[in-house]
């Protein structure tokens, strides 16, 4: 593997670079955090199901049309992925009333949306990643209005296609988070990693929770509820 010099490393993963130009080793760590890495926790292997269930994702949203930052897995934890220019903004998709989004409009959790609704959070851990709005960005020069429209199409896109993917192997997707990018050829692409650690995911029939929220909530059983996601979507996803 010729990973070379380590450009980042973050909460959840470390970026290598490689012999390749333009293009980057992604490793996956076994590291838990929440509310910006104030409570800290691990398990072994959570960074390989990561990496697995993150690698399933990517090659169901490829076959969708979706372009991706993904090029290979190489093992348990490690992919290759083409170097991006992050836009510095967290993008949520919501379907459900959960989380920051239900206390905030004092709403109990699980009532369905009319519609999924997209929003931007600006990426800073040091201001607790804050919501802002599309004025606010483009004033801000982090993206302009023409990328913002893009990200929304394709935030809508990605959720179109997973949210019936996991319906199928009985998960509901409540909401998630992605990171998008410019790659060489300054195009926009998804960026980071889809995987429990950054979406919402109940089992659609007892409404069991299958994501960190079982680490931020103190649920306990964290490692069996990854380990849940990754069977059912390489039984139905990689069917």
């Amino acid at each position: 593997m010729d990973k070379l010099a380590l450009l980042y490393e973050g909460k959840a993963k470390k970026i290598y670079k490689t012999e390749r130009e333009n293009i980057l080793l992604m490793e996956y760590k076994d590291s838990l955090t929440a509310f910006n890495a104030q409570k800290k926790g691990e398990f072994e292997g959570k960074g390989a199901l990561n990496c697995r269930i993150s690698t399933l994702i990517f090659k169901l949203l490829a076959a969708n049309g979706v372009a991706h930052h993904w090029i290979e897995t190489r093992d348990d934890k490690f992919m290759y992925v083409h170097q991006t220019r992050i836009i510095p903004l967290e993008v949520v998709v919501r379907n459900t009333m959960a989380g920051s989004l239900a206390k905030k409009l004092g709403v109990e959790e699980g009532r369905e949306l009319s519609r999924p609704i997209v929003e931007f959070y600006y990426k800073d851990d040091a201001l607790n990643d804050p919501f802002v709005s599309d004025e606010q960005i483009t004033a801000m020069g982090w993206a302009e209005e023409k990328d913002l429209a893009e990200l929304k199409k394709r935030a809508l896109k990605i959720n179109e296609v997973l949210f019936k993917a996991f319906a199928a192997v009985d998960l509901k997707l409540v909401d998630f988070k992605i990171e998008f990018g410019f790659d060489k050829n300054n195009q926009i692409i998804l960026a980071d990693e889809i995987s429990p650690d950054c979406m919402r995911i109940w089992d659609r029939e007892t409404g069991k929770k299958l994501d960190k929220d079982r680490f931020r909530r103190d649920l306990g059983s964290v490692d069996e509820a990854y380990l849940e996601v990754y069977k059912r979507l390489n039984e139905g996803v990689a069917r």
